[in-house]
């Protein structure tokens, strides 16, 4: 699927994206528009004393626009602008829009309440707030300065500075730590052993499925071009599908050094769709389960990210 590239906006604007739409084509905003306030000044929303200036755009090529797929979508010369706002599914339905990170980081994401948007653009233009800080600061949910209870494990801010390939399609088992040979082997054993074409759980017998721990079904990527590579970073690698025929990636589970250091051999699987980037560390034999339960629309992801100074609910599984 190639998406329409973003439009270049004009100095000091945001682009206010949506990418959610119905049968018809119709931009799908929900009640964003009027929950931001702000005033009409031509094809621009001027938002509240902040005077950020918000373009509001719709095409809908950009349907089902993953967050991590926005920064490659950025026209070639001229400025980066530091953000770029979604309007997307979730938004449609009363959440928050998603702030997009095209600077520091891009392709992760981060939830704000719609009243606060013009006041947080505002602090990330003029540089009294980093992307960063929103990160740290963001609820289970992924919303900045949610009521949800402070991640156990929140999204690492400060990644290697350099560039890191594109990751292949499809649900993926990324090794990140190549300090332990024997861990790793391990790993993979337990999670059923790789098949000739490097997949985990692809060849199980039905029959033999523990179905409270439902295996995971991966292609292992084994590369120490992705040595260090961190959840942040993972959404803007991951290719968007050729065809709308095709699914989009639902799955990256990432193999640290969380890994091969803790009981249990936690993995940490990543956030593609509703907080692009977002983390949730679990034992390698429940990430069978939550890839299942995401599938089937079962669970939602933020289930699965573990809570601040409270047991998890898999604890006892």
């Amino acid at each position: 699927m190639s998406f329409p590239e973003l439009p270049r906006p004009e100095p000091g604007e945001v682009l206010l994206l949506c990418t959610c739409y119905d049968e018809r084509g119709m931009a799908r905003w929900g009640g964003l528009l009027d929950e931001i306030g702000g005033r009409r000044e031509g094809d621009v929303l001027v938002v509240g004393d902040s005077a950020v200036r918000l373009r509001p755009v719709e095409d809908c090529g950009w349907d089902f626009l993953h967050g991590g797929n926005a920064p490659a979508l950025v026209a070639d010369g001229g400025l980066v602008p530091p953000v770029v706002v979604l309007a997307d599914i979730p938004v449609a339905y009363g959440d928050g829009p998603l702030l997009v990170d095209l600077a520091a980081i891009p392709g992760r994401g981060v939830r704000v309440p719609s009243a606060r948007l013009g006041e947080i653009l505002a602090a990330l233009l003029d540089g009294t707030l980093e992307f960063d800080y929103l990160v740290r600061d963001m609820d289970v949910y992924g919303m900045y300065q949610g009521d949800g209870g402070r991640p156990a494990f929140p999204a690492p801010t400060t990644p290697l500075h350099r560039s890191f390939p594109a990751l292949p399609a499809g649900e993926l088992l990324v090794r990140t730590c190549f300090d332990d040979e024997e861990g790793w082997r391990a790993l993979l054993d337990e999670l059923g052993g790789a098949d000739g074409d490097g997949w985990v759980g692809a060849d199980l017998d039905p029959d033999e499925i523990d179905v409270e721990h439902y295996p995971l079904t991966a292609l292992v990527v084994d590369d120490r071009a992705f040595e260090g590579l961190l959840p942040g970073q993972v959404p803007a690698l991951v290719p968007p599908p050729k065809e709308h025929t095709e699914e989009h990636t639902r799955l990256v589970v990432l193999a640290d050094a969380r890994t091969f250091a803790e009981s249990g051999r936690p993995l940490t699987v990543v956030d593609l769709y509703d907080t692009p980037g977002q983390p949730a560390v679990l034992p390698c034999r429940m990430v069978g389960s939550m890839a299942c339960n995401l599938e089937i629309a079962n669970m939602d992801f933020h289930e699965f990210v573990a809570v601040q100074d409270t047991e998890a609910w898999w604890e006892g599984s």
